[in-house]
């Protein structure tokens, strides 16, 4: 009867081990599968992320081509996965195709609308010219499924440049250039008297001195005789040839930014660029109730040296990037390019382009 009883017992031990060491097994497993359904859309995978994006870039902008030997994309800005091409014989392999608007604008080029497009191929209309100079777009209605342009509301946004942070170790300032000689400069090569610009430039001289250089004064500056000119200025003005929504070219970026001249700005409204750019890193035409007051400010900023150093603050923390190459603007697609989506068509690209 004791031997009896003591089997029981040592079955009845083993069945709850054995019962403690299958729950152990098995509870991973249910918390695994309840964690996994919380986030179906996280856990969701593009296929195409683990594949190559290929770039067709159909025609180069101006006639102007650069090597595309091995990984450029990897190789010049670390984009992974990117392979840009230039070769019209890949068309049917390639997941985007871009047109550059200048050419087909002038008539240069033609978009190859009598070849069979592949299913799921994007084509890309891409552009850095102001609204005015791309020409007549109302016949490409239904067309492009992307749009490549210095606006922040583009599929990519490629600006002429943009501040970056700087480095933890990189945060001293550069001095406040003191070598100044003249109280406003401007550097214009196509001076149209009816155009905006160019008013404010007129009312402006009456005021102030402006020093101007450029074409239109038979007073060229090479590349490299450019920033320095511009540096022995207290204010450089930054005025674009045509005023639209971001367009926001190098006048600012490199013309003032990079030459330490404080910009006085005309262009986009306030808000755009104090988008892109630090506060008290600018001065804009809009902020003055005349030109007169803009005028009589300048003066008395260039006589003050706290205040007017106050202006370069911002190179605390803020580096310029300037974008030049084409290449970098072409590989940016890849980055982008598992989040727009699929289907998307501009029905009236003329409308998103003037809007």
């Amino acid at each position: 009867m004791g031997c009896y009883n003591t089997k029981k017992t040592g079955l009845g031990s083993m069945k709850k081990r054995l019962f403690l060491l299958s729950f152990l097994c098995v509870l991973p497993l249910c918390l695994l599968n309840a964690w996994w359904r919380r986030f179906p859309a996280q856990t969701a995978v593009n296929p195409s992320s683990f594949r190559n994006i290929t770039i067709l870039l159909w025609h180069w902008p101006d006639g102007k081509s650069s090597s595309l030997k091995g990984d450029t994309c990897w190789d010049l800005y670390r984009i992974p996965r990117c392979r840009l091409v230039d070769q019209r014989s890949l068309f049917p392999s390639a997941d985007v195709v871009v047109f550059h608007n200048r050419e087909l604008a002038l008539g240069r080029q033609k978009l190859p609308l009598d070849l069979p497009r592949p299913q799921g191929q994007r084509w890309a209309w891409m552009s850095l010219e102001a609204p005015i100079h791309n020409g007549k777009l109302h016949q490409y209605a239904n067309i492009f499924n992307m749009t490549i342009s210095y606006r922040r509301d583009a599929d990519v946004t490629i600006p002429y440049g943009q501040l970056l942070p700087k480095e933890a170790e990189g945060h001293l300032v550069d001095n406040v250039p003191l070598n100044k000689s003249s109280l406003a400069c401007w550097v214009v090569s196509n001076y149209r008297k009816d155009n905006k610009r160019s008013k404010v430039y007129q009312e402006l001289k009456a005021v102030v001195p402006v020093k101007v250089y450029g074409r239109w004064t038979e007073t060229p500056l090479s590349q490299n005789a450019l920033l320095p000119t511009i540096s022995r200025c207290f204010f450089y003005l930054a005025f674009e040839n045509s005023i639209s929504k971001d367009y926001i070219t190098e006048k600012l970026w490199r013309n003032a930014y990079q030459s330490g001249a404080v910009p006085v700005i005309l262009g986009p409204p306030l808000g755009d660029y104090k988008s892109v750019a630090p506060p008290n890193s600018f001065i804009h035409v809009d902020e003055f109730a005349s030109v007169k007051d803009l005028g009589e400010y300048l003066q008395q900023l260039a006589e003050d040296k706290k205040r007017y150093s106050e202006y370069f603050t911002w190179k605390h923390q803020w580096t310029v990037k300037l974008y030049k190459d084409w290449r970098e603007r072409l590989c940016k697609i890849c980055s982008h390019y598992n989040s727009l989506p699929q289907e998307k068509v501009y029905s009236n690209l003329e409308a998103w382009v003037k809007g």
